[in-house]
């Protein structure tokens, strides 16, 4: 007998996670629930996983072009 957490995630299921993550702070939040949730399929946590990895990098980049860019035009409006 096979554990309900190993199944293979159906397309259904896939679509219905896209959607939930498409919406703004909804998705963030299940990203957190799927990923560090007990009871959570293993691919799907890997997923969530990956995906908050790729968020947390995305911030970071966004974070330094701003300060970056910042600075940079302080000093050509000074």
């Amino acid at each position: 007998m096979e554990n309900q957490n190993n199944q293979i995630v159906k397309t259904g299921d896939w679509v219905l996670t896209l959607f939930l993550c498409a919406i703004p702070l909804i998705g963030f939040i299940m990203l957190f629930v799927w990923a560090f949730g007990g009871g959570t399929n293993p691919s799907k946590a890997n997923w969530a996983k990956a995906c908050l990895i790729w968020l947390a990098i995305g911030v970071f980049l966004t974070v330094i072009l701003f300060v970056l860019f910042g600075a940079a035009l302080s000093r050509v409006f000074s």
